[in-house]
């Protein structure tokens, strides 16, 4: 019998400070309804107060009925002359959305003006009994201290969301509850100190969590660099920008260590996007998709 799966899909839109979204939202719609995924995690995406909404967009134009979220915030004046853009990621669920949350994620004192600018966030969506979280980090390869305090404050965030619902439960006794899933885009790579802290590889400020990184247990064991989402040979919008090829998008999933049904145990990750469906890129970044077992999945 096949288990009962979670289909979990990140990609960074890139819908505001990327060329050419007026067609490449219809290519992230297609990839969408390709792929059929019960989770979509949305970074670079915003509204305005003129009822412009770039992950609500998506979600009508989707052949999947989808309920959905956004949070974002707002920029500097000096970076836009539309005051009322909220910047931010967004959640898709083909369940209702019972709570949702938005943290703006904290930088550095010092961080210059870009890094302090942009409203770096972390939403946080209840769904159908499940603990997902979007994520956008600090941009630029140099930015790793803030980078570094991000993470850490998204360790602590979801410590507080998610209570004692983690907790060893004793000798023999396996937990009953499905891991909290985390995407987005981290803008760090895997031997980062941001990421190794987060697969708990690393320690930062005496501090350690786990989650497991989803193309790192389950992605292409034969070749470990087919996972990269951000790579100028094969996306013009990476080429234009002139990035170095890189893996800086994720789908993280908990410890799944003793909960019962196997429950949070990925069975595979593959990066999607990563074609032209509709003669376009969906965006700079290619995305990922994960499925995951879930033993509580509800009925559609």
């Amino acid at each position: 019998m096949t288990e009962p799966t979670l289909r979990v899909m990140q990609l960074n839109a890139g819908s505001l400070l990327e060329a050419g979204w007026e067609e490449r939202r219809h290519e992230v719609v297609s990839w969408i309804d390709h792929l059929e995924p019960d989770i979509v995690c949305l970074q670079e995406v915003w509204r305005n107060d003129s009822g412009e909404d770039t992950a609500g967009w998506i979600a009508d134009n989707s052949t999947i009925t989808w309920h959905f979220e956004f949070g974002g915030g707002s920029f500097p004046p000096a970076f836009t002359p539309d005051a009322s853009i909220e910047f931010g990621s967004a959640v898709l669920s083909k369940w209702p959305i019972e709570a949702f949350s938005y943290q703006r994620l904290p930088v550095r004192p010092e961080a210059n003006a870009v890094v302090q600018g942009v409203p770096w966030e972390l939403l946080h969506v209840q769904t159908a009994g499940l603990d997902v979280f979007s994520t956008h980090l600090a941009a630029a390869p140099t930015d790793a201290l803030d980078r570094q305090l991000q993470v850490l404050a998204i360790d602590e965030i979801v410590r507080e969301v998610r209570g004692d619902a983690d907790a060893l439960q004793g000798f023999g006794k396996k937990r009953q509850t499905m891991p909290p899933i985390l995407c987005g885009d981290f803008n760090a790579e895997p031997d980062s100190d941001e990421i190794r802290f987060l697969t708990s590889l690393t320690a930062l400020e005496g501090r350690s969590t786990f989650w497991q990184d989803s193309w790192r247990v389950a992605g292409d064991d034969l070749d470990p660099t087919a996972g990269r989402t951000q790579d100028w040979r094969t996306h013009s919008l990476a080429a234009g920008l002139n990035v170095h090829r890189k893996r800086i998008d994720y789908v993280f999933v908990g410890d799944p260590f003793m909960r019962a049904g196997n429950a949070g145990r990925v069975l595979s990750s593959r990066v999607v996007c990563n074609e032209a469906r509709t003669g376009v890129m969906a965006s700079d970044h290619a995305g990922v998709l994960a499925d995951i077992v879930w033993p509580q999945r509800p009925a559609d």
